[in-house]
Protein backbone atom coordinates (compact mmCIF):
# COMPACT_ATOMS: atom_id res chain seq x y z
CA UNK A 1 0.00 0.00 0.00
CA UNK A 2 2.78 1.94 0.76
CA UNK A 3 4.36 1.99 -2.07
CA UNK A 4 1.49 2.55 -4.02
CA UNK A 5 0.97 5.99 -2.28
CA UNK A 6 4.45 6.84 -3.26
CA UNK A 7 3.78 6.07 -6.97
CA UNK A 8 0.49 7.51 -7.18
CA UNK A 9 1.80 10.68 -5.23
CA UNK A 10 3.68 12.52 -8.62
CA UNK A 11 -0.41 12.38 -10.32
CA UNK A 12 -1.66 13.88 -6.99
CA UNK A 13 0.97 16.80 -7.13
CA UNK A 14 -0.04 17.19 -11.33
CA UNK A 15 -3.58 16.97 -10.79
CA UNK A 16 -4.15 19.61 -7.88
CA UNK A 17 -0.99 21.90 -9.96
CA UNK A 18 -2.80 21.84 -12.90
CA UNK A 19 -6.30 22.53 -10.96
CA UNK A 20 -4.81 25.79 -9.45
CA UNK A 21 -3.38 26.94 -12.43
CA UNK A 22 -6.05 30.30 -13.41
CA UNK A 23 -8.99 30.11 -15.58
CA UNK A 24 -8.63 32.02 -18.66
CA UNK A 25 -12.08 32.58 -19.38
CA UNK A 26 -12.69 33.95 -15.98
CA UNK A 27 -9.92 36.25 -16.08
CA UNK A 28 -11.58 37.30 -19.49
CA UNK A 29 -14.81 37.86 -18.00
CA UNK A 30 -13.47 40.05 -15.25
CA UNK A 31 -11.66 41.88 -17.98
CA UNK A 32 -15.19 42.05 -20.37
CA UNK A 33 -16.67 43.42 -16.58
CA UNK A 34 -13.96 46.16 -16.26
CA UNK A 35 -14.68 47.85 -19.62
CA UNK A 36 -18.13 47.70 -19.70
CA UNK A 37 -20.03 44.38 -18.57
CA UNK A 38 -23.75 44.57 -19.50
CA UNK A 39 -23.01 47.85 -21.31
CA UNK A 40 -22.41 45.90 -24.62
CA UNK A 41 -25.75 44.56 -25.05
CA UNK A 42 -27.99 46.28 -26.96
CA UNK A 43 -26.03 49.11 -27.82
CA UNK A 44 -25.37 51.21 -30.61
CA UNK A 45 -21.61 52.53 -30.82
CA UNK A 46 -20.39 55.41 -33.33
CA UNK A 47 -17.30 56.33 -33.71
CA UNK A 48 -14.81 57.54 -36.52
CA UNK A 49 -12.08 55.75 -37.65
CA UNK A 50 -9.29 57.57 -39.99
CA UNK A 51 -11.48 58.13 -42.95
CA UNK A 52 -13.93 56.02 -42.06
CA UNK A 53 -17.47 56.17 -39.80
CA UNK A 54 -18.51 53.10 -37.99
CA UNK A 55 -22.10 52.57 -36.78
CA UNK A 56 -21.84 48.75 -34.73
CA UNK A 57 -25.00 47.95 -33.52
CA UNK A 58 -25.84 44.77 -31.41
CA UNK A 59 -29.08 43.67 -30.10
CA UNK A 60 -30.34 40.57 -29.01
CA UNK A 61 -27.60 38.28 -29.85
CA UNK A 62 -27.49 39.65 -33.35
CA UNK A 63 -25.19 42.27 -35.11
CA UNK A 64 -25.18 44.76 -37.71
CA UNK A 65 -21.83 46.63 -38.62
CA UNK A 66 -21.90 49.31 -40.75
CA UNK A 67 -19.12 51.28 -42.36
CA UNK A 68 -19.00 54.70 -44.48
CA UNK A 69 -16.41 56.75 -46.42
CA UNK A 70 -16.10 59.11 -49.25
CA UNK A 71 -13.74 57.50 -51.37
CA UNK A 72 -10.89 59.78 -53.65
CA UNK A 73 -13.33 60.25 -56.60
CA UNK A 74 -15.91 61.94 -54.11
CA UNK A 75 -18.07 58.86 -54.32
CA UNK A 76 -20.50 57.62 -51.29
CA UNK A 77 -19.31 54.14 -50.00
CA UNK A 78 -21.45 52.32 -47.72
CA UNK A 79 -20.40 48.75 -46.06
CA UNK A 80 -22.91 46.50 -44.00
CA UNK A 81 -22.12 43.46 -42.20
CA UNK A 82 -24.48 40.98 -40.37
CA UNK A 83 -24.62 37.56 -39.04
CA UNK A 84 -26.33 36.74 -42.27
CA UNK A 85 -24.54 39.22 -44.96
CA UNK A 86 -22.50 41.45 -46.41
CA UNK A 87 -23.24 44.49 -49.11
CA UNK A 88 -21.31 47.04 -50.58
CA UNK A 89 -22.62 50.45 -52.11
CA UNK A 90 -21.62 52.87 -53.95
CA UNK A 91 -23.24 56.13 -54.29
CA UNK A 92 -26.64 54.16 -53.57
CA UNK A 93 -26.25 51.01 -56.30
CA UNK A 94 -25.07 47.84 -54.62
CA UNK A 95 -22.38 46.38 -55.56
CA UNK A 96 -21.97 42.65 -56.94
CA UNK A 97 -18.85 41.55 -55.75
CA UNK A 98 -16.96 38.10 -56.43
CA UNK A 99 -15.42 36.49 -53.49
CA UNK A 100 -11.84 37.73 -53.28
CA UNK A 101 -13.67 41.83 -53.09
CA UNK A 102 -16.72 40.01 -50.66
CA UNK A 103 -13.88 38.75 -48.43
CA UNK A 104 -11.61 41.62 -48.82
CA UNK A 105 -14.31 44.38 -47.71
CA UNK A 106 -16.17 42.05 -45.25
CA UNK A 107 -12.86 41.47 -43.04
CA UNK A 108 -11.97 44.79 -43.45
CA UNK A 109 -15.28 46.16 -41.24
CA UNK A 110 -15.49 42.92 -39.29
CA UNK A 111 -11.52 43.70 -38.17
CA UNK A 112 -12.34 47.28 -37.06
CA UNK A 113 -15.80 45.81 -35.12
CA UNK A 114 -13.91 43.03 -33.45
CA UNK A 115 -10.55 45.38 -32.27
CA UNK A 116 -12.84 48.56 -30.93
CA UNK A 117 -15.65 46.08 -29.34
CA UNK A 118 -12.55 44.40 -27.56
CA UNK A 119 -12.66 42.50 -24.41
CA UNK A 120 -16.35 41.87 -25.04
CA UNK A 121 -15.71 39.65 -28.28
CA UNK A 122 -13.91 37.27 -26.57
CA UNK A 123 -16.79 35.79 -24.49
CA UNK A 124 -18.41 34.25 -28.05
CA UNK A 125 -18.55 30.60 -27.83
CA UNK A 126 -16.16 30.45 -30.73
CA UNK A 127 -12.98 31.71 -28.33
CA UNK A 128 -10.82 28.82 -27.26
CA UNK A 129 -8.70 30.39 -24.60
CA UNK A 130 -5.39 29.02 -22.71
CA UNK A 131 -3.81 30.32 -19.97
CA UNK A 132 0.29 31.19 -20.98
CA UNK A 133 1.39 32.54 -16.99
CA UNK A 134 2.05 35.77 -15.74
CA UNK A 135 4.12 38.25 -17.35
CA UNK A 136 5.68 41.71 -16.07
CA UNK A 137 5.22 44.73 -18.39
CA UNK A 138 6.24 48.41 -16.95
CA UNK A 139 5.89 47.55 -13.51
CA UNK A 140 2.40 45.84 -13.54
CA UNK A 141 1.77 41.86 -13.85
CA UNK A 142 -0.28 40.64 -16.33
CA UNK A 143 -1.89 36.86 -17.31
CA UNK A 144 -1.06 36.35 -20.84
CA UNK A 145 -3.97 34.43 -22.93
CA UNK A 146 -3.56 32.92 -26.12
CA UNK A 147 -7.38 33.08 -28.06
CA UNK A 148 -7.51 30.86 -30.81
CA UNK A 149 -11.35 30.34 -32.90
CA UNK A 150 -13.42 26.95 -33.28
CA UNK A 151 -13.40 26.50 -37.02
CA UNK A 152 -17.67 26.55 -36.61
CA UNK A 153 -18.88 29.89 -35.86
CA UNK A 154 -14.95 31.65 -36.11
CA UNK A 155 -15.60 33.28 -39.18
CA UNK A 156 -13.43 33.41 -42.24
CA UNK A 157 -10.03 33.47 -40.14
CA UNK A 158 -10.82 30.60 -37.70
CA UNK A 159 -7.22 30.22 -37.59
CA UNK A 160 -6.06 32.99 -36.91
CA UNK A 161 -4.04 33.31 -33.43
CA UNK A 162 -3.88 36.40 -30.78
CA UNK A 163 -2.18 36.83 -27.20
CA UNK A 164 -3.66 39.18 -24.85
CA UNK A 165 -2.72 40.78 -21.89
CA UNK A 166 -4.72 41.45 -18.72
CA UNK A 167 -3.56 43.75 -15.62
CA UNK A 168 -3.84 41.42 -12.85
CA UNK A 169 -4.86 44.23 -10.44
CA UNK A 170 -7.25 46.60 -12.62
CA UNK A 171 -8.32 43.58 -15.00
CA UNK A 172 -7.92 45.98 -18.32
CA UNK A 173 -7.11 44.70 -21.14
CA UNK A 174 -3.34 46.69 -22.20
CA UNK A 175 -1.77 45.29 -24.76
CA UNK A 176 -2.65 42.65 -27.51
CA UNK A 177 -0.58 40.88 -30.11
CA UNK A 178 -1.26 39.05 -33.66
CA UNK A 179 0.40 38.12 -36.89
CA UNK A 180 -2.02 38.27 -39.40
CA UNK A 181 -1.76 40.77 -41.34
CA UNK A 182 1.98 41.07 -40.22
CA UNK A 183 3.74 40.82 -36.86
CA UNK A 184 1.77 43.23 -34.57
CA UNK A 185 2.09 44.40 -30.56
CA UNK A 186 -0.13 46.71 -29.32
CA UNK A 187 -0.21 49.00 -26.21
CA UNK A 188 -4.04 50.90 -24.77
CA UNK A 189 -3.43 54.00 -24.55
CA UNK A 190 -5.61 57.05 -24.04
CA UNK A 191 -8.64 54.96 -21.85
CA UNK A 192 -12.31 57.07 -22.23
CA UNK A 193 -15.24 55.66 -20.77
CA UNK A 194 -18.60 56.18 -22.95
CA UNK A 195 -21.91 54.63 -21.99
CA UNK A 196 -20.56 52.61 -19.08
CA UNK A 197 -18.01 50.96 -22.05
CA UNK A 198 -14.65 51.94 -21.84
CA UNK A 199 -12.85 52.37 -25.27
CA UNK A 200 -8.89 52.29 -26.25
CA UNK A 201 -6.95 53.86 -28.46
CA UNK A 202 -3.69 51.50 -29.61
CA UNK A 203 0.21 52.05 -30.25
CA UNK A 204 1.00 49.73 -32.96
CA UNK A 205 4.09 48.20 -32.75
CA UNK A 206 5.55 45.50 -35.18
CA UNK A 207 9.75 44.39 -35.08
CA UNK A 208 12.48 46.90 -37.09
CA UNK A 209 13.15 45.86 -40.67
CA UNK A 210 15.75 42.74 -40.63
CA UNK A 211 14.13 41.33 -38.09
CA UNK A 212 12.33 38.03 -38.80
CA UNK A 213 10.87 37.52 -35.75
CA UNK A 214 7.20 35.95 -36.04
CA UNK A 215 6.52 34.45 -32.87
CA UNK A 216 4.44 37.26 -31.29
CA UNK A 217 3.31 35.23 -28.22
CA UNK A 218 6.72 36.65 -27.12
CA UNK A 219 6.52 40.36 -28.23
CA UNK A 220 5.91 41.05 -24.60
CA UNK A 221 9.62 40.45 -24.48
CA UNK A 222 10.83 42.00 -27.29
CA UNK A 223 8.50 45.47 -25.64
CA UNK A 224 10.16 45.32 -22.64
CA UNK A 225 13.66 45.23 -24.34
CA UNK A 226 12.83 47.76 -26.00
CA UNK A 227 13.16 45.87 -29.63
CA UNK A 228 10.01 46.98 -31.12
CA UNK A 229 9.38 50.46 -33.12
CA UNK A 230 6.00 52.29 -33.69
CA UNK A 231 3.94 51.38 -36.87
CA UNK A 232 1.46 53.55 -36.52
CA UNK A 233 -1.66 54.74 -34.27
CA UNK A 234 -5.28 53.31 -33.74
CA UNK A 235 -7.12 55.96 -32.72
CA UNK A 236 -11.30 56.10 -32.03
CA UNK A 237 -12.80 59.84 -32.46
CA UNK A 238 -16.14 61.06 -31.84
CA UNK A 239 -17.49 58.09 -29.96
CA UNK A 240 -21.03 58.06 -29.18
CA UNK A 241 -23.14 55.34 -27.22
CA UNK A 242 -26.88 55.19 -27.67
CA UNK A 243 -29.36 52.63 -26.71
Amino acid sequence: MLRFLHSFLPVLLLAGACDSRPDARQIIAEAIEAHGGDNYQNVRVEFDFRHFHLNLQQRDGKFRYERTHRDSTGADIREMLTNTDFARSVNGQRQTLDSAAHSKWSNAVNAVAYFALLPYKLGDPAVLTEYLGESTIEGQKYDKIRVRFRAEGGGKDFQDTFFYWFNQRTHTMDYLSYSEGGPRFRKAINPQTVGGIRFQDYINYTVPPGDTATNVGDFDQKYVAKKLVELSRIEQKNVRVSR
